[in-house]
């Protein structure tokens, strides 16, 4: 099918032994430099003007990530500096880029940091000069990956992992899939459940095992008539209720949050690779208060800042100083094989194709 040769093309140079995945970019923009003497905060460092942030008194976020969680991350960053009020919108990502677009379009500048889960749509704007360029010092701490060419425009502040999901009450653990394959075994028919492909996960959980398994496995994954929903929430739900047994393409962090709620849960990561996409964060270009979106951006880029989203979002941090969420069971990225786009920009230009695609072989709506 083109639909899958397509793919096959633009992966071929995905590393798979580990986190590198190449970013092309193609800005001409020029490289920032660090802030002469960064200021020593509580717990970070920061060239943001402290005094002129405070009395903007105001910061808005524009987020992908769930409103629970949004209200859990600002808090903290309120917590330490009470005299900036924070606060947010969260909408899907196309809705998200959507908005942020026709606002600006409109002279009406609302928004100081965007958080996007699509780094097609981070790209985008990159090149329409939405972002404001700005060195935090906390960045040195992030590998390459997760940085803007040139740095400063976005950074990666937290990573997604997709892999396989069961219930041990209903599937033991002798029986249950260990790799992607294992998937296909008829005993799995109607008993397995993924996302419709309308988030950054479940497409990359398609584009990056496509050239490792090949057309024909999707192929025969769509006769195992696997049902499909919007969130993660619904998945975990119908696990733990018995609904399903299996989830293919499991979001990590989904399971962390059911797990630490007393539900019957079990994880693996299959040893052909687990599929994984950033989360990015970048102040934008005329924001309406830009010192406390540098504050926010030192604050968030940092060990403390990042805890405080492990906790809040249950997220993994791309800093590798900071310990993963959920406590000593949770797997840190350094355990996992991840798998991720070579080509940003070629895994966005063939979203439409591959999210038809994908919704034709899982049956949307079964």
């Amino acid at each position: 099918m083109k639909v899958f040769a397509a793919v096959a093309t633009a992966l071929c140079a995905v590393s798979w032994a580990g986190w590198s995945p190449a970013v092309a970019q193609n800005q001409p923009q020029n490289q920032a430099k660090l802030c002469d003497k960064p200021r020593q905060m509580e717990g970070f460092k920061t060239c943001a003007n402290v005094e002129k942030a405070e009395a903007e008194g105001a910061f808005t976020l524009y987020s992908t990530d769930p409103e629970q969680g949004q209200v859990k991350l600002l808090a903290a960053f309120n917590k330490m500096f009470p005299k900036i009020k924070t606060s947010y919108v969260r909408l899907q990502a196309g809705a998200l880029y959507a908005k942020i677009l026709s606002e600006r379009q409109a002279k009406s500048f609302l928004v100081d940091v965007v958080q996007i889960s699509d780094m097609g749509m981070i790209l985008d704007f990159q090149r329409k000069g939405g972002f404001r360029q700005y060195v935090s010092p906390e960045m040195e701490f992030f590998p390459k990956e997760a940085k803007s060419k040139p740095e400063g425009f976005w950074t990666w502040g937290s990573v997604i992992m997709a892999g396989i999901a069961y219930n041990p009450n209903n599937v033991s653990a002798a029986d249950a899939p260990k790799k992607w394959e294992d998937l296909l075994d008829p005993k799995w028919k109607d008993a397995i459940n993924v996302k419709v492909s309308n988030s950054g996960l479940q497409h990359g959980v398609w584009y990056m095992l496509l050239p490792i398994l090949g057309g024909e496995y999707f192929k025969k994954f769509g006769d195992q008539k696997p049902r499909a929903f919007d969130s993660y929430v619904q998945q975990y739900g119908r696990l733990v209720d018995g609904q399903d047994k299996i989830i293919m393409g499991a979001q990590y962090s989904g399971y962390i949050e059911f797990k630490a709620k007393g539900a019957p849960l079990a994880f693996v990561f299959p040893d052909t690779g687990v599929p994984a996409v950033p989360e990015t964060y970048g102040i934008v270009d005329q924001a309406p208060h830009p010192n406390a979106a540098e504050l926010f951006m030192d604050w968030f880029l940092s060990p403390i800042g990042q805890k405080a989203l492990a906790e809040a979002l249950l997220l993994h941090s791309p800093r590798p100083d900071v310990p993963p969420p959920g406590g000593s069971d949770t797997v840190p990225l350094s355990k996992m094989k991840l798998l991720s786009p070579a080509d940003w920009e070629a895994f966005e230009k063939d979203r439409p194709a591959f999210a038809k695609e994908w919704n034709r072989i899982v049956g949307t709506g079964r």
